[in-house]
């Protein structure tokens, strides 16, 4: 009996927060640990169809960095990194596609509407929902000590977003999983960091929350505790003394531009957690890091 009570003190816990979020739209970036083993998959899969059925429209967008690197070692083509963008020319750039709009993007699109949704999947291409022009990079040179600008091929990075695809499909109850390509000034397909897609897309349709799944808990402090809650200033703070670096900074950076944007809150969680969504959005203590104004 008092399994079944404390099951029933979960549910009122969440009642609030179900109230709150009835109607609105959450962007969710997909990827790490949580789109790789199958417990999470399935238990991420469930959280979003969850999210749809009470009422609140959840936007996926996903990665797929590592499948994309398999696939071309797989093809005989090495994989090159530079200041941790992949380096992108023509043939590359059809693996990518290829993996990232027809396996990742189908697998996640079939997953969730095996558990009751009805996802679509959608490439940046579709419809010109994400418009980018190429990305250069800008680095420092340790003999001449002058900026110099590298092409790493076709990267891009998002100038606009179309939302009305999407708010066409939410209108009907559907649920857009979006890989995240996009269209150049000149037709060209351009491979783009799903973080900033995310924040980009987040953006665009004034969503109350975009949500980045990673593989560690959160944003921690010097000493290693986890920060639940950080505002803008503190994380430019935390920038500029190194607490917050690595691969984390483009997370960070993608939160403030979504906020920036007009997005209410953002959040890092830790995709590694089953039902993290779930455990971040509908309980009062949360998992991870909260960023907000």
């Amino acid at each position: 009996m008092e399994k079944i009570i404390e099951k029933a003190s979960i549910l009122i816990e969440s009642l609030p927060y179900i109230r709150t979020f009835y109607g609105k739209i959450f962007v969710i970036k997909y990827g790490g640990a949580a789109q790789v083993k199958k417990d999470l998959k399935d238990a991420f899969a469930r959280d979003v169809v969850l999210l749809n059925y009470i009422g609140i429209r959840p936007v996926i967008i996903h990665g797929g960095g590592p499948k994309i690197s398999s696939f071309m070692e797989k093809m005989g083509k090495k994989p090159e990194f530079i200041e941790g963008q992949r380096v992108t020319d023509e043939e590359t750039m059809d693996i990518v596609e290829m993996v990232l709009g027809g396996l990742v993007n189908k697998e996640i699109v079939s997953l969730i509407n095996s558990h009751g949704g009805k996802a679509v999947g959608l490439s940046g291409k579709d419809g010109a929902l994400i418009k980018a022009k190429k990305k250069l990079l800008r680095k420092t040179s340790s003999e001449t000590g002058v900026d110099e600008i590298i092409d790493i091929g076709l990267v891009g990075e998002v100038t606009g977003i179309d939302a009305h695809i999407l708010n066409t499909l939410e209108k009907d109850g559907f649920i857009p999983v979006i890989s995240p390509v996009g269209v150049g000034t000149k037709g060209e397909t351009l491979n783009i960091n799903a973080d900033y897609v995310a924040a980009s897309i987040a953006s665009a349709l004034k969503a109350e929350k975009l949500i980045l799944l990673t593989d560690v808990p959160g944003i921690k402090d010097k000493v290693g505790d986890i920060i639940p809650t950080l505002r803008k200033d503190d994380v430019k703070n935390l920038s500029a003394d190194g607490t917050i670096s690595g691969g984390m900074l483009p997370k960070v950076q993608a939160c403030l531009k979504a906020i920036e944007g007009g997005v209410a809150k953002t959040h890092i969680v830790d995709g590694r957690v089953p039902h993290c969504l779930l455990l971040e959005i509908f309980t009062n203590a949360g998992i991870g890091t909260e960023i907000l104004a």
